[in-house]
């Protein structure tokens, strides 16, 4: 590849990051086009205020946890120094709001991350090792509860189904497999390196490994939370067996690569819940679950987003100024400059 089309390249890259956030503001607008904003409001409206603010809350953190994926991943290539907190929670944050909207997380939000980080100085290289180790993270995090889930959901919600039950068991028998193996991968090949291509990954410790498990699974919970709290009023279901359904339909949504897993998040999780709850209820705990989780994430850190980027330009506006008015007398200087008498 030429010089002139890496440089291209790289662009593309670099702007496709607003694609990927008027991408995402699509999906939302594709998810509730059937509905009025009365309807909207009607069916957040049964839900009581201290739940929605309890829901606000766990979401809040739960995006902060998000963020904490990009400070392990710089911990992880050893450039945790180089990049001040605010600007990795930023970058950790907006990534994942892009892409829990738009889908393809590696693509959408890492190209959100690449806008960003090359500007604080870290290669393109390690961007793609953080991005490939938060994606690890993510996904043992959500193994490890699919695991625990499969033990705390009754038997009778996965019988109701055939093929609900052996996706479902399909799921817990990869997600297993997947986490016993990678931590046995860091116990016997511990500093070991894996060649992708051009790039290197350093397998990680087995405290890195455990610690990637408990964030991951941290995240997942307080995503559950957003969902639980919006459900309370309407639905008496044990939290142990709740989270487990959530996570399992969460990863099939994901693993499905439709965006935000519309549709099928949906019907995975009502089609466990009980006959007898009203479906309407639980629209409406699922729109405010889109909301609060989708939508306000997306809005707020949108909103920081483009304040930073105006912020830059107005900052390279002033330096180009400065530089106009400092370049021109610099020749004038330099003759003034005296020469020392030996």
């Amino acid at each position: 590849m030429s010089a002139k089309a890496k440089r291209l390249f790289k662009k593309i890259v670099s702007y496709s990051g607003f694609f990927f956030f008027i991408l995402a503001a699509i999906m939302l607008w594709w998810q509730l086009r059937e509905y009025t904003f009365s309807d909207i409001i009607h069916a957040i409206g049964d839900i009581p205020f201290v739940y929605l603010l309890a829901a606000c809350v766990a979401c809040f953190l739960g995006y902060v946890c998000l963020a904490t994926y990009d400070y392990l991943a710089l911990r992880y290539i050893g450039a945790s120094n180089r990049v001040s907190w605010w600007k990795w929670m930023l970058a950790g944050m907006l990534g994942f709001a892009i892409s829990n909207n738009a889908g393809n997380a590696v693509v959408s939000g890492g190209a959100i991350r690449y806008r960003l980080y090359t500007r604080w100085r870290i290669t393109g290289g390690d961007i793609v090792k953080m991005i490939t180790f938060s994606g690890l993270t993510f996904f043992l995090g959500a193994s490890a509860i699919v695991i625990a889930g499969y033990f705390l959901v009754p038997s009778d919600i996965l019988d109701r189904s055939v093929g609900a039950s052996f996706g479902i068991n399909t799921l817990f028998i990869i997600c297993t497999a997947a986490v016993l193996a990678y931590l046995a991968a860091t116990l016997f090949f511990r500093k070991k390196h894996i060649k992708i291509g051009k790039i290197k990954f350093q397998v990680p410790t087995t405290a890195t490994a455990l610690a990637q498990i408990l964030l991951g699974a941290t995240d997942s919970i307080l995503a559950g939370l957003v969902l639980y709290f919006c459900l309370l009023p309407f639905v008496e279901i044990p939290f142990g067996t709740y989270i487990g359904l959530f996570v399992i339909a969460q990863a099939t949504g994901i693993f499905s690569q439709v965006p935000g897993g519309i549709g099928v998040f949906e019907s995975i999780f009502l089609l466990a819940l009980p006959d007898a709850v009203d479906k309407a209820d639980i629209f409406g705990a699922l729109l405010a679950y889109r909301i609060i989780y989708y939508l306000l994430p997306l809005i707020g850190v949108g909103g920081l987003f483009f304040i930073y980027e105006h912020w830059l330009r107005v900052r390279m506006k002033r330096w180009m100024n400065d530089a106009r008015e400092i370049i021109p007398k610099i020749p004038q200087k330099i003759k003034n400059i005296k020469p020392r008498k030996k």
